[in-house]
């Protein structure tokens, strides 16, 4: 049975079961990177990882399409011997199977903007736990590789490490997850695939849960309703 939430103004009715309706217009986009250091700029991007969302029927949030690449460093990058002790990628390994950052870029941007076309929104916003350090590198390497029609907000990010410590008490994405009771494997982190697909279940359960407490859509009480 398909639940309907709906809110009438004066001249519409707005269905909040669409995606486009949901965040302002926003298509939100789950993306995780892994790279040879901290600075964008300079460092090279190693492995990008990206899950669209869609809504059911009925209203609830899940992930829809996946993109995953590992990436060529470009021309001149800076390798943090460190960075890749942590996250464990050798980057001289053919099973990689990496290609060139301009490649990366282009195939997760055409994957957006046909997921945003589909869903009707306006434009994509990057969802990343600590966006601050995903979003920059997505964009670095866009600036870099001169891609056009790049789809997402030049600066606006949905950051599910302060949404998790808002809703969940928690802001490191293990933590977060098992408090929401999503299976988290400690070996498998820092890819970007696997923290890609965690988060993007961190996120969806955290929008679901909302709705699921009566939060959203946002219905304002009278003060005679609300005594």
């Amino acid at each position: 049975m398909t639940e309907l939430h709906t809110e009438t103004t004066e001249n519409e009715t707005t269905n909040y079961n669409l995606l486009k309706n949901r965040f302002r217009g926003y298509y939100p986009v789950i993306i995780d990177v892994e790279t040879a250091g901290f600075n964008a700029k300079q460092d090279a991007l190693l492995e990008l990882a990206a899950i669209t969302v869609k809504m059911d029927e009925n209203g609830w949030l899940v992930p829809d399409q996946k993109y995953h690449a590992h990436i060529e460093p470009f021309e001149g990058a800076n390798i943090n011997p460190d960075s890749l002790k942590f996250n464990g990628i050798d980057i001289h390994n053919p099973l990689r199977g990496a290609i060139s950052e301009t490649d990366a870029i282009t195939g997760l941007f055409q994957m957006v903007r046909r997921g945003q076309k589909d869903n009707g929104c306006q434009r994509s916003i990057i969802v990343a736990h600590n966006a601050t350090f995903d979003q920059s590198f997505v964009m670095a390497a866009a600036e870099r590789c001169g891609v056009k029609r790049n789809p997402f907000h030049p600066f606006g990010m949905f950051d599910t490490a302060t949404l998790s410590g808002f809703m969940l008490g928690q802001t490191v994405l293990v933590k977060a997850c098992k408090v929401a009771k999503i299976t988290f494997d400690g070996k498998q982190a820092h890819s970007a695939l696997y923290d890609t697909e965690r988060t993007a279940e961190l996120f969806c359960y955290m929008v679901n849960h909302l709705k699921h407490l009566g939060g959203f859509p946002h219905i304002v009480q009278s003060d005679d309703s609300a005594n």
